[in-house]
């Protein structure tokens, strides 16, 4: 078996490549820009092969393209708007353009659960308001659902990625979310005394290259998620968390005393926006509002018969390094 995986150098790619090349005897074709940025994979493994180059320009590389069995398209691109569109959308066209569907057997692309409702429906505001990483994962997504290929593609939502350690070490990279967790580290003191009525889901990156694993190490069959269409949709997540929880559960943890608290109501978070260094785009105020991104069914490696790496959020701080005490890193 052939598989290619794009934005193969990011956190979540290496993890599944590291996987495939434990669990597999396939050749994974990675795809990046930067060979220096593969840390967890040898480029030197029999098994690999480096297709360096840009996801916006394919042509290079059509010959290979057009002999893979399966695809694993985590490569994204957020900041700008017309990087995002190239990337996520244009980019996407070209490379199912590429390849030879007598070959093709399955495609794993990776969209964002914050784009979908509890039911694993497009958000109309993701559309309207969302960031330009928003708005083109949701349009990509509307035309992969008539896309003649749509019965071989597994769009994947992995929520709230965690992976990586939060001094950088180790073998994979940091993701944003795992850096994240130093500030706030640093917002706990406020943090602390604050009650907020939001929830979410979350994953480690290692769960979810145990899902992509299974997935594409089994054979595709069509889509039996009730209520879709040919493209089946898998929300990746562990099962939701209060943002309560989070901050108790992130207390406990770097031992620090939690008071009771102040419900964050409106009137106070409008305050806080003003107060602190915060500059809100629509999508951050749709976000304030709508509160509880929650998805139903939402899929940990468990829904496929596997086990998790990090089902809790204390497996998810030892795993990042957090320190109980101190400074953060």
């Amino acid at each position: 078996m052939r598989i290619l995986i794009t934005g193969a150098s990011g956190c979540v790619g290496q993890h599944v490549a590291a996987r495939l090349l434990e669990q597999s005897d396939a050749e994974l074709i990675l795809w990046l820009r930067d060979p220096s940025r593969l840390t967890a994979v040898s480029a030197d493994h029999p098994r690999v092969r480096l297709l360096v180059g840009d996801l916006r320009e394919p042509e290079p590389h059509a010959e290979v393209l057009a002999t893979v069995n399966r695809v694993i398209h985590t490569a994204t691109a957020w900041g700008d708007p017309e990087l995002a569109l190239a990337v996520n959308v244009v980019a996407v066209k070209q490379l199912l353009d590429h390849l030879d569907p007598s070959c093709l057997e399955q495609i794993l692309y990776f969209s964002t659960a914050s784009i979908l409702d509890r039911q694993l429906k497009v958000l109309p505001q993701a559309l309207r308001d969302g960031t330009e990483y928003i708005q083109t994962k949701a349009q990509c997504l509307e035309q992969l659902e008539s896309h003649p290929l749509a019965d071989r593609i597994i769009a994947l939502f992995p929520t709230l990625v965690f992976g990586g350690r939060v001094d950088g070490s180790g073998p994979f990279p940091r993701s944003y979310l795992t850096a994240g967790l130093v500030e706030a580290c640093r917002w706990l003191w406020l943090a602390r005394w604050l009650r907020a009525d939001a929830s979410f889901h979350y994953i480690h990156a290692e769960d979810i290259a145990r899902v992509c694993a299974h997935l594409a190490l089994h054979p595709h069959e069509p889509n039996r998620e009730p209520g879709q269409g040919a493209l089946r949709r898998i929300v990746l997540g562990q099962p939701a968390v209060s943002v309560n929880q989070t901050v108790a559960a992130l207390c406990r943890w770097r031992r620090t005393w939690r008071p009771p608290g102040i419900p964050l109501k409106g009137w106070l978070i409008e305050g806080l926006i003003r107060i602190l260094p915060i500059e809100m785009t629509p999508w951050d105020r749709f976000s304030i509002g709508y509160r509880h991104f929650l998805h139903e069914p939402v899929s940990p490696p468990e829904r496929f018969g596997l086990s998790s790496h990090a089902a809790s959020l204390e497996a998810v701080f030892e795993d990042a390094g957090l320190k109980r005490s101190g400074r953060a890193l």
